[in-house]
Protein backbone atom coordinates (compact mmCIF):
# COMPACT_ATOMS: atom_id res chain seq x y z
CA UNK A 1 0.00 0.00 0.00
CA UNK A 2 1.30 3.48 -1.15
CA UNK A 3 1.20 5.85 1.96
CA UNK A 4 -0.39 9.19 1.20
CA UNK A 5 1.91 12.45 1.10
CA UNK A 6 1.35 14.14 4.40
CA UNK A 7 0.75 18.02 2.93
CA UNK A 8 -0.17 21.01 5.20
CA UNK A 9 -1.58 24.43 4.17
CA UNK A 10 0.14 27.28 5.53
CA UNK A 11 -1.86 30.38 5.64
CA UNK A 12 0.27 33.54 6.80
CA UNK A 13 -1.70 36.13 8.14
CA UNK A 14 -0.03 39.42 9.78
CA UNK A 15 -1.58 41.46 12.07
CA UNK A 16 -0.34 44.73 10.22
CA UNK A 17 -1.60 45.81 7.12
CA UNK A 18 -1.23 49.39 5.51
CA UNK A 19 -3.42 49.11 2.49
CA UNK A 20 -6.82 48.19 4.57
CA UNK A 21 -6.32 48.58 8.42
CA UNK A 22 -6.88 44.72 10.15
CA UNK A 23 -7.44 43.29 6.61
CA UNK A 24 -7.75 39.79 7.58
CA UNK A 25 -10.58 40.62 9.89
CA UNK A 26 -12.17 42.58 7.90
CA UNK A 27 -15.87 41.39 7.57
CA UNK A 28 -16.60 40.24 4.01
CA UNK A 29 -20.60 38.93 3.67
CA UNK A 30 -20.82 38.21 7.18
CA UNK A 31 -17.15 36.35 7.87
CA UNK A 32 -13.74 37.74 8.30
CA UNK A 33 -11.88 37.86 5.18
CA UNK A 34 -9.34 34.74 6.47
CA UNK A 35 -12.03 32.68 7.07
CA UNK A 36 -12.25 32.17 3.61
CA UNK A 37 -9.23 30.92 3.04
CA UNK A 38 -9.41 28.23 6.07
CA UNK A 39 -12.67 26.91 5.04
CA UNK A 40 -11.01 26.42 1.44
CA UNK A 41 -8.02 24.37 3.03
CA UNK A 42 -10.19 22.64 5.33
CA UNK A 43 -12.77 21.55 2.45
CA UNK A 44 -9.74 20.47 0.06
CA UNK A 45 -9.31 16.70 -0.13
CA UNK A 46 -5.71 16.45 -0.47
CA UNK A 47 -4.87 18.46 2.33
CA UNK A 48 -4.09 16.98 6.15
CA UNK A 49 -3.55 19.82 8.15
CA UNK A 50 -4.27 23.49 8.12
CA UNK A 51 -2.57 25.58 10.23
CA UNK A 52 -2.34 29.67 10.62
CA UNK A 53 0.88 31.36 11.27
CA UNK A 54 0.17 34.97 12.65
CA UNK A 55 1.56 36.95 15.86
CA UNK A 56 -1.98 38.73 16.54
CA UNK A 57 -3.87 36.87 19.57
CA UNK A 58 -7.17 38.52 17.58
CA UNK A 59 -6.57 36.44 14.15
CA UNK A 60 -5.86 33.46 16.09
CA UNK A 61 -8.78 33.38 17.81
CA UNK A 62 -10.63 33.92 14.62
CA UNK A 63 -8.78 31.16 12.74
CA UNK A 64 -9.44 28.69 15.81
CA UNK A 65 -13.09 29.24 15.25
CA UNK A 66 -13.30 28.76 11.61
CA UNK A 67 -11.32 25.49 12.37
CA UNK A 68 -7.62 26.36 11.45
CA UNK A 69 -5.15 24.94 14.29
CA UNK A 70 -2.75 27.94 15.50
CA UNK A 71 0.17 25.81 17.35
CA UNK A 72 2.08 28.93 17.31
CA UNK A 73 2.14 32.61 18.03
CA UNK A 74 4.64 33.97 15.18
CA UNK A 75 8.01 35.70 16.69
CA UNK A 76 8.15 39.11 16.01
CA UNK A 77 11.11 38.78 14.14
CA UNK A 78 9.17 36.64 11.33
CA UNK A 79 6.07 39.78 11.38
CA UNK A 80 7.64 42.41 9.89
CA UNK A 81 7.64 44.19 6.78
CA UNK A 82 10.54 42.42 5.69
CA UNK A 83 10.51 38.86 6.82
CA UNK A 84 9.98 36.92 3.70
CA UNK A 85 7.13 33.99 2.87
CA UNK A 86 10.74 31.69 3.09
CA UNK A 87 11.08 32.11 6.67
CA UNK A 88 7.72 32.00 7.49
CA UNK A 89 6.96 29.09 5.90
CA UNK A 90 10.41 26.99 7.35
CA UNK A 91 9.52 27.92 10.91
CA UNK A 92 5.82 26.55 10.12
CA UNK A 93 7.02 23.26 9.23
CA UNK A 94 10.20 23.15 11.03
CA UNK A 95 7.94 23.87 14.30
CA UNK A 96 5.47 21.14 13.52
CA UNK A 97 8.60 18.71 13.09
CA UNK A 98 10.05 19.61 16.23
CA UNK A 99 6.58 19.96 18.50
CA UNK A 100 4.00 17.44 17.05
CA UNK A 101 6.16 15.20 15.16
CA UNK A 102 4.80 16.01 11.83
CA UNK A 103 6.91 16.97 8.93
CA UNK A 104 4.96 17.64 5.86
CA UNK A 105 5.77 16.11 2.44
CA UNK A 106 4.48 19.62 1.20
CA UNK A 107 3.67 22.71 1.85
CA UNK A 108 0.41 24.46 0.62
CA UNK A 109 0.68 28.05 0.83
CA UNK A 110 -2.51 30.27 1.33
CA UNK A 111 -2.74 34.04 1.05
CA UNK A 112 -5.69 34.97 2.88
CA UNK A 113 -5.78 37.57 0.77
CA UNK A 114 -7.42 35.86 -2.19
CA UNK A 115 -10.69 34.49 -0.95
CA UNK A 116 -11.99 33.11 -4.39
CA UNK A 117 -9.44 30.38 -4.69
CA UNK A 118 -11.87 27.11 -4.30
CA UNK A 119 -11.01 23.90 -2.28
CA UNK A 120 -11.48 22.86 -5.79
CA UNK A 121 -7.96 24.59 -6.83
CA UNK A 122 -6.35 23.48 -4.39
CA UNK A 123 -7.11 20.10 -4.80
CA UNK A 124 -6.00 20.33 -8.64
CA UNK A 125 -3.13 21.76 -7.80
CA UNK A 126 -1.53 19.31 -5.34
CA UNK A 127 -2.54 16.90 -7.78
CA UNK A 128 -0.45 18.68 -10.70
CA UNK A 129 2.72 18.68 -8.04
CA UNK A 130 1.98 14.97 -7.40
CA UNK A 131 1.47 13.45 -11.12
CA UNK A 132 4.08 15.72 -12.76
CA UNK A 133 6.79 15.28 -9.76
CA UNK A 134 7.74 19.14 -10.24
CA UNK A 135 9.62 20.45 -7.13
CA UNK A 136 6.63 23.51 -6.61
CA UNK A 137 3.54 24.62 -8.23
CA UNK A 138 2.90 28.27 -8.57
CA UNK A 139 -0.75 29.26 -9.68
CA UNK A 140 -0.83 32.30 -12.67
CA UNK A 141 -3.98 34.20 -14.52
CA UNK A 142 -3.55 35.37 -18.23
CA UNK A 143 -1.56 38.85 -17.57
CA UNK A 144 -4.73 41.56 -17.98
CA UNK A 145 -1.89 44.05 -19.99
CA UNK A 146 0.77 42.21 -22.30
CA UNK A 147 3.88 43.46 -22.40
CA UNK A 148 4.06 43.31 -25.79
CA UNK A 149 1.87 47.01 -25.97
CA UNK A 150 3.68 48.70 -22.75
CA UNK A 151 6.44 51.64 -23.02
CA UNK A 152 8.64 52.85 -21.28
CA UNK A 153 10.06 56.64 -21.01
CA UNK A 154 13.50 57.48 -21.72
CA UNK A 155 14.97 60.99 -22.63
CA UNK A 156 11.65 61.87 -22.85
CA UNK A 157 10.57 59.83 -25.38
CA UNK A 158 8.18 56.56 -25.23
CA UNK A 159 9.55 53.52 -26.44
CA UNK A 160 8.89 50.13 -26.29
CA UNK A 161 9.25 48.14 -22.99
CA UNK A 162 10.34 44.94 -24.77
CA UNK A 163 12.03 44.27 -28.11
CA UNK A 164 9.49 42.76 -29.81
CA UNK A 165 8.27 44.85 -32.67
CA UNK A 166 4.72 45.95 -31.25
CA UNK A 167 3.70 46.62 -35.30
CA UNK A 168 3.66 42.64 -35.86
CA UNK A 169 0.86 42.49 -33.48
CA UNK A 170 -2.04 44.91 -34.22
CA UNK A 171 -4.94 42.95 -32.59
CA UNK A 172 -4.89 41.62 -29.13
CA UNK A 173 -6.49 38.18 -30.16
CA UNK A 174 -2.70 37.77 -32.26
CA UNK A 175 -0.72 38.28 -29.16
CA UNK A 176 1.00 35.25 -27.72
CA UNK A 177 -0.40 34.76 -24.30
CA UNK A 178 1.39 35.57 -21.05
CA UNK A 179 0.76 35.22 -17.30
CA UNK A 180 1.04 36.93 -14.20
CA UNK A 181 1.60 35.56 -10.44
CA UNK A 182 -1.98 35.95 -8.70
CA UNK A 183 -0.70 34.97 -5.35
CA UNK A 184 -3.69 32.14 -4.49
CA UNK A 185 -1.54 29.81 -4.61
CA UNK A 186 2.11 28.41 -4.07
CA UNK A 187 3.04 24.53 -3.43
CA UNK A 188 6.48 23.71 -2.17
CA UNK A 189 8.04 20.09 -1.60
CA UNK A 190 9.22 20.51 1.75
CA UNK A 191 12.89 19.66 1.15
CA UNK A 192 13.05 22.02 -1.27
CA UNK A 193 11.82 24.45 1.25
CA UNK A 194 14.57 23.62 3.81
CA UNK A 195 17.52 22.41 2.00
CA UNK A 196 17.50 24.58 -1.13
CA UNK A 197 15.95 27.92 0.93
CA UNK A 198 13.56 28.22 -1.64
CA UNK A 199 9.35 29.08 -2.54
CA UNK A 200 9.38 28.06 -5.66
CA UNK A 201 12.06 25.38 -6.81
CA UNK A 202 13.76 24.80 -10.64
CA UNK A 203 10.81 22.28 -11.90
CA UNK A 204 7.86 24.89 -11.31
CA UNK A 205 4.47 23.68 -12.67
CA UNK A 206 1.89 26.29 -13.44
CA UNK A 207 -1.77 25.94 -12.08
CA UNK A 208 -3.45 28.47 -14.43
CA UNK A 209 -6.89 30.02 -12.55
CA UNK A 210 -9.54 32.20 -14.42
CA UNK A 211 -9.05 36.33 -13.46
CA UNK A 212 -11.90 35.77 -11.88
CA UNK A 213 -10.66 33.62 -9.14
CA UNK A 214 -7.35 35.57 -8.83
CA UNK A 215 -8.19 38.59 -7.06
CA UNK A 216 -5.78 39.99 -4.83
CA UNK A 217 -7.08 42.41 -2.14
CA UNK A 218 -4.70 44.77 -1.83
CA UNK A 219 -6.83 47.86 -1.54
CA UNK A 220 -10.45 48.84 -0.79
CA UNK A 221 -11.64 48.42 -4.20
CA UNK A 222 -10.23 45.24 -4.71
CA UNK A 223 -12.55 43.91 -1.47
CA UNK A 224 -15.48 45.81 -3.04
CA UNK A 225 -14.90 43.85 -6.61
CA UNK A 226 -14.00 40.34 -4.33
CA UNK A 227 -17.41 41.10 -2.27
CA UNK A 228 -19.71 41.22 -5.50
CA UNK A 229 -17.82 38.35 -6.63
CA UNK A 230 -18.33 36.50 -3.57
CA UNK A 231 -21.63 37.54 -3.04
CA UNK A 232 -22.62 35.66 -6.78
CA UNK A 233 -21.24 32.80 -5.48
CA UNK A 234 -18.20 32.58 -7.90
CA UNK A 235 -15.79 30.77 -5.06
CA UNK A 236 -18.47 28.59 -4.28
Amino acid sequence: MIQKEKTVAVIPARGGSKGIPRKNLTTVLGKPLIAYTIEAAIKAQTVDKVIVSTDDEHIAAASQDYGAEVPFIRPHHLATDTATTLSVLQHAITYLAEHQNYLADMVVCLQPTSPLRSAEDIDAAVKLCLDSGADSVVSLCQAKHHPYWMKKIVDGRVHPLMNEDENHYTRRQDLPPVYQLNGALYITRTNVLLEENRVLGKYTAPYIMPQDRSIDIDTSNDLKFATVLLKEGVAL
